[in-house]
């Protein structure tokens, strides 16, 4: 198989790459961070209320802009549900599993099993893009899921609710990720109709869920909401919520999904440090202190060589690595 999906990567100039990665990662280390105080400091209880209200303000923002010829994406009909799925789908699963891994883990361990993530998208890549990848950008891959493994081996705090909702976080995010990828070169969608139409389609069923299931009248009264310091770090999640979704957007769209993924995890990493010295919900061991220093090895080995490509991907001639993905009747070959 040839390496023809990688070249729409590098298209784009190395700059735009890495500041497009540059800017996902300082978001999503900052989101992380405020969901953190509001779900665990100050242990308010709603994350699909959280998530509704960052819709809200997607819809908003990006409807303005659209009025005010800031911002170009195909007017609402039928063909867009048609166009845009299973993205909402997708998103929603991710969105809600990760608000609630984020609540029931500690955040060095949140930011450590989210490395799963990473082999679930370069197979998803292989399978649904049709990608193929260089065998050092494989073992970077295997080092970062391998010391997630390590760090896990450690958790001193496990706890199972919070473990199923970060892998289902982790799939769900590795399968918005490569379609993500995939919708954003269909014909009146681009970046910004990619979000719009992602949140009009799942803020409704994401609220009657949370009424349904009395999740909505936890979060109206909720005792802190007189609280400005809690008002503010509320207001600044529902913020960075609608920022982060551009960023992956935006990242994904320069980049692949894959080193979406991974500049995402060495985020992480580095998260995992801080948590380390700040929180307090840190248990530390050697044990996992290491495999945290292997998944940061891996991610930047990753970034060195994926932003020091100067020429178009071309794997003809040089080593590679075979993948077999069997269907029920029919065999495809991925060259990795």
């Amino acid at each position: 198989m040839s390496a023809i999906g990688d070249l729409q990567t590098v298209e784009h100039s190395g700059m735009l790459k890495l500041y497009s990665a540059l800017f996902y990662a300082g978001c999503s280390f900052l989101i992380t961070l405020v969901n953190k105080t509001v779900l665990t400091s100050f242990r308010f209880p709603s994350y699909l209320f959280l998530g509704i209200v960052q819709m809200i303000l997607t819809l908003v923002v990006l409807y303005a802009a659209k009025i005010r010829k800031k911002v170009q994406f195909q007017d609402f009909d039928r063909s867009i549900l048609f166009k845009i799925f299973p993205l909402p789908l997708l998103y929603v699963g991710n969105h809600i599993t990760g608000l609630a891994s984020t609540k029931k883990l500690s955040l060095p361990m949140f930011t450590v099993l989210r490395k799963f993530t990473i082999l679930m998208t370069m197979i998803l890549e292989v399978y649904l893009l049709k990608k193929s990848f260089p065998r050092r950008l494989v073992y970077s891959i295997v080092a970062i899921v391998f010391g997630a493994m390590v760090a896990a081996s450690s958790d001193l705090a496990f706890e199972l609710e919070g473990y199923t909702f970060i892998l289902l976080n982790d799939a769900f995010t590795a399968a918005s990720g490569v379609y993500t990828k995939k919708k954003l070169g269909t014909e009146g969608l681009g970046k910004h109709g990619v979000l719009f139409y992602n949140a009009l389609f799942i803020i409704i069923p994401t609220l009657l869920a949370s009424a349904f299931t009395g999740d909505l009248h936890k979060a109206v009264t909720f005792k802190d909401w007189g609280d400005a310091t809690f008002v503010f770090c509320f207001l600044l999640s529902c913020s960075m919520g609608f920022v982060l979704m551009y960023s992956i957007v935006l990242c994904s769209y320069y980049n692949s999904a894959l080193t979406t993924t991974v500049v995402g995890a060495i985020k992480n990493v580095a998260v995992a440090y801080i948590g380390i010295f700040v929180g307090g919900d840190y248990l530390f061991s050697w044990t996992n202190f290491l495999g945290l220093s292997i998944c940061m090895s891996g991610g930047l080995v990753y970034s060195y060589f994926i932003f020091n490509q100067k020429t178009p991907v071309n794997y003809e001639g040089a080593q590679e690595l075979k993948i077999h993905i069997t269907g029920d009747s029919t065999q495809k070959e991925a060259i990795i």
